[in-house]
């Protein structure tokens, strides 16, 4: 019988630990490879092609949400399970707009994350009791937990270029990361700001914290 692949992508190496002992007690599971970035994660999904994958949303290269919305759109069969901190209305929508079916929070997945994942491999979705307790509230508000507006008009690549350039990386510097020419990032940049009409780098970090682009 197949294994089941599953790729941890986490910045800290302490919670890509923990996680990987509960995966692997599971006898047919299998840790395919870990990430510490989203950059990273979207790669080595691509290389793998995983079950599951188990995504942090506060990472820094490319935050949970956007290496989310490249996973499934380069590997749609590979399941997203977001791992967080956070349970406000606002993060749970924009998960599951992002595509994502498993929502777990890091408090309780050593307890949850093994029934999630079981959930994934039968394409059910999975939420944390809490988080579910969110959802359906907003429901009988007569809110569609999906129906919100997207944070802006900006493409992919220009909201990785947000997310590179507010964690304090140079033009030069976002350029060897996304393989383009440091005309290129001048130009999306010059953009960008257009588009957001934001005249400083300072404007453009908050911006992104209110967008959760990055974390504070």
């Amino acid at each position: 019988m197949a294994r089941t692949l599953i790729l941890i992508a986490d910045d800290h190496a302490i919670v890509r630990r923990g996680l990987r002992a509960l995966i692997q007690s599971q006898p047919k599971w299998e840790v395919c490879a870990e990430a510490s970035d989203g950059r990273e994660a979207v790669e080595k999904v691509a290389q793998l092609a995983p079950d599951v994958a188990i995504v942090d949303i506060g990472m820094p290269v490319l935050n949970g949400l956007e290496t989310t919305r490249q996973i499934l759109q380069r590997h749609p069969r590979t399941e997203v399970l977001i791992l967080t901190m956070h349970k406000s209305d606002e993060v749970v929508r924009e998960v599951l707009k992002a595509g994502a079916r498993g929502y777990v929070l890091k408090s309780d997945a050593d307890q949850h994350l093994i029934v999630a994942i079981e959930m994934l491999l039968q394409h059910k979705p999975f939420l944390s009791s809490d988080v579910t307790d969110t959802v359906l509230a907003n429901y009988l508000k007569g809110h569609d937990p999906t129906d919100i507006e997207p944070d802006t008009h900006l493409t992919s690549r220009e909201r990785e270029i947000v997310q590179l350039l507010s964690e304090g990386k140079s033009n030069k510097e976002v350029a060897v990361v996304l393989g383009i020419s440091s005309r290129t990032v001048e130009t999306h940049r010059a953009n960008i700001m257009r588009k957001l009409g934001v005249e400083s780098l300072s404007d453009l970090v908050r911006y992104a914290i209110r967008n959760r682009i990055i974390e504070a």
